[in-house]
């Protein structure tokens, strides 16, 4: 009996959203009629976030190569141009055709030698000896001693998952994967049972987003630099044969192009296992894919920030943090910041009086093994090379959403400071200070907004403090019941008008 296969390339996984839904157009497609039809559908509708980031990376890899934008030209200007000239009359078909051709077989997720993005080596119990169990694989679902606190999953009997849920956990795994302790591998007779994180572990990463997914995909793409060779810059799933995960990176460039840098960096190997169908995972293996650490990409879709001791970081994901705070980073607005934020590099590609919607997909983790929460915000059309055609325009965005963060700031400390007035307690984290920003934050969100719509930057930190004003009082207002809760509150409300002056 032959063994069932999952294949990518045709079979519908990824959720689409089309911008002129017809009762004939299927929900869900394959990655060669994804990017055949790119020009006719409006977005993807993948989950959850850090799947959709990991797609997105991987699209834009299979973008550059078949739209011939993996190379460049001495003077960068052709490569615009192709660019431009793609946007308007949208990916050639054959050329789609012939690349998914070239690589046929290499995109199913269940193929014997080469299953997409995976390692079959795992499958030999003297390579990897035990599996993890299709529990580990989803995120969420309790595995081995773990308490059950969302689902009653149990590894005595677990529940298989969709292959299209196995991928995009699969995914997950790859780019955004915990460091720590693994199954064990042997390989070469090296044995470990250890692992780095995933090259997106605790980030954010922000995408530009257009009126289709072809504008989302081509606004989404690097310029190679003049001495990138397109075949040389390769994806996994394009290499002659697997990765030796003893290799130690070499040379002074370790990633030969974008499209390398897209999918490089994972230090996680897995192997899924299907049901006799192909459309479910029944089990899977995962362990340690690189011996040593990679290398850094650098990645081009975070903000990046220098920490005190001088390090280059990305901003970490943060699911109480509102989109429009990273503003600072991804239009280049000046601040004080001392961690001196730098915009995504892919920002710098596209036109100067473009607009694009941004969407910051990620998860809030520890660098570690803590999973927290998965993070999706998407902005208005944003003018995103703002600071150099209107640095007018960009100093006002700038002060407006400084003023948002300022009242912000004082509202918790004086949330913090009239609880720990009233009971005694030393200052710090209380629930009048997280019942105070869950009142401030979105009305602060909206009043952005809308002034940034309406242009209109006059007085920029009167709304904010009147927000910040209603939040206190909503909090406070039912606990003054004397003259001492009274006096405790009034004290606090000073620190939303930057606290009492001091006698000289």
């Amino acid at each position: 009996m032959a063994k069932a296969g999952f294949d990518l390339a045709s079979e519908p996984w990824a959720g689409v959203i089309w911008r002129n839904p017809t009762p004939t157009q299927p929900s869900a497609l394959g990655f060669r009629d994804l990017l055949t039809h790119a020009h006719e559908i409006q977005s993807l509708a993948i989950t959850p976030a850090p799947a959709l980031s990991a797609v997105y990376r991987l699209l834009y890899a299979m973008v550059a190569r078949i739209a011939g934008l993996d190379e460049d030209s001495p003077n960068g200007e052709d490569w615009f141009e192709r660019r431009e000239e793609i946007q308007e009359q949208g990916l050639n078909p054959d050329a789609v055709a012939a690349y998914f051709n070239k690589f046929d077989g290499r995109f199913d997720l269940f193929d014997d030698k080469r299953p997409f993005l995976q390692d079959p080596r795992l499958a030999d119990p003297a390579v990897c000896p035990k599996a993890a169990g299709v529990n580990k694989l989803v995120l969420g679902r309790p595995a081995g001693n773990n308490a059950v606190w969302f689902g009653h999953h149990w590894d005595a009997s677990p529940v298989p998952i969709p292959t299209a849920e196995a991928f995009a956990s699969l995914l997950i795994w790859l780019y955004y994967g915990p460091s720590g302790r693994c199954a064990t591998r042997v390989h070469d007779g090296t044995s470990a049972a250890d692992v780095s994180a995933g090259p997106l572990r605790s980030s954010l990463s922000y995408h530009l987003e257009g009126d289709s997914l072809l504008d989302t995909l081509l606004a989404g793409l690097l310029i190679p630099d003049p001495d990138v060779r397109g075949d040389q810059d390769l994806c996994p799933w394009e290499l002659p044969d697997l990765p030796d995960p003893l290799q130690a990176p070499h040379g002074t460039r370790p990633y030969n192009g974008p499209r390398s840098r897209l999918t490089g960096g994972w230090q996680h190997a897995l192997l899924l296992v299907p049901d006799e169908t192909g459309q479910q995972v029944t089990d899977a293996y995962i362990t340690w894919g690189r011996r040593t650490k990679q290398p850094p990409t650098n990645d081009p879709y975070v903000i990046h920030q220098i920490s005190k001791q001088g390090n280059r970081y990305a901003r970490p994901a943060d699911a109480g943090r509102a989109l429009w705070r990273d503003l600072d980073g991804l239009l280049q607005l000046d601040t004080n910041n001392a961690a001196r934020p730098q915009r995504p590099e892919v920002f710098g590609n596209i036109a100067e009086m473009a607009e694009y919607k941004v969407r910051a997909l990620g998860f809030e983790q520890d660098g570690k093994t803590k999973d927290v929460q998965f993070v999706s915000a998407v902005t208005p059309p944003l003018p995103i090379r703002v600071q150099e055609t209107d640095p007018r325009r960009a100093k006002r965005i700038g002060d407006l959403r400084a003023y948002g963060s300022v009242y912000g700031s004082r509202l918790d400390f004086a949330a913090k400071k009239a609880w720990a007035t009233l009971t005694g307690n030393k200052l710090g984290r209380c629930a009048w200070g997280e019942q105070a920003a869950a009142a401030y934050w979105p009305e602060a969100e909206e009043i952005f907004w809308q002034r940034v719509r309406d242009d209109d930057f006059t007085e920029p930190w009167k709304t904010f403090r009147a927000a910040a004003i209603r939040a206190f009082d909503d909090v406070t207002h039912r606990h003054v019941r004397d003259t001492r809760s009274a006096r405790a509150v009034e004290q606090a409300r000073l620190e939303l008008f930057g606290g009492r002056s001091k006698k000289k």
